[in-house]
């Protein structure tokens, strides 16, 4: 009995907390229910601009910038590099593409072809500009863009600048057995250039270690033994 009378007294305790936490919460609803309705309200708003902005401003936005980019494109791989960058009546030219459809992918592809351009058109302070403005996740491409940016400061007569670049771009995909060990000469051979006779020599050798197929490796051993490194 005395055991059936605690359990109704714990009971009965339960309940009043039970209620007395529904109150609290009901008090609590009352009281800022505005701000929290404001709150979630602000908060689906946010969330439908987002998807609206995808939808029918980012996504259209990227299919023209896309397809201005591809008639570009034509030209560039025909050589036409003057009408790749500059367009004409019908094809707005990469430069355009970058000024027009800013943030997008499209113009962040069209700052690669833009310094390429300017590389082959010889303005090379230009291809300087719109190939360090480039950036990509593909580190394939990456390479590409680097090893560009490194002729380009070839061309301007910054060798250290160039170095840079070519060691960057010779190390950045070395499963790449065609750019990586090109690139990684260039930096050697630049550095001799300036009297950096033991980075040659490290360029050099990593040729001849890690791609030892290249055509670049075919003849390594005349560079290294010019700087003393007989095999």
């Amino acid at each position: 009995m005395a055991t059936e009378v605690k359990q109704e007294t714990n009971l009965s305790a339960e309940r009043n907390h039970d209620q007395h936490v529904v109150d609290r919460a009901q008090d609590f609803w009352s009281r800022y229910s505005k701000q929290i309705l404001v709150g979630l309200t602000a908060v689906v708003v946010l969330v439908a601009g987002y998807f609206a902005y995808n939808s029918f401003v980012k996504a259209p936005k990227e299919l023209q910038a896309n397809e201005a980019v591809w008639k570009a494109e034509e030209y560039y791989k025909i050589d036409s590099f003057s009408l790749a960058l500059n367009g004409d009546a019908a094809t707005p030219g990469f430069l355009k593409v970058i000024s027009r459809h800013d943030g997008t992918k499209a113009a962040n592809l069209a700052k690669f072809y833009a310094g390429s351009c300017y590389l082959q058109l010889g303005d090379f302070n230009n291809a300087v500009k719109y190939l360090k403005d480039f950036s990509t996740d593909s580190k394939e491409v990456q390479l590409r863009a680097t090893g560009l940016l490194g002729d380009a400061y070839a061309e301007l007569g910054k060798k250290e600048e160039a170095i840079s670049q070519y060691e960057k771009a010779g190390t950045m995909v070395e499963k790449d057995e065609f750019n990586s060990p090109e690139y990684l000469f260039r930096a050697g051979y630049l550095s001799e250039s300036v009297n950096k006779n033991d980075d040659a020599i490290r360029f050099y050798k990593k040729i001849k270690e890690k791609y030892p197929n290249s055509q670049r490796a075919y003849d390594i051993d005349k560079y290294l033994a010019r700087l003393g490194e007989i095999k």
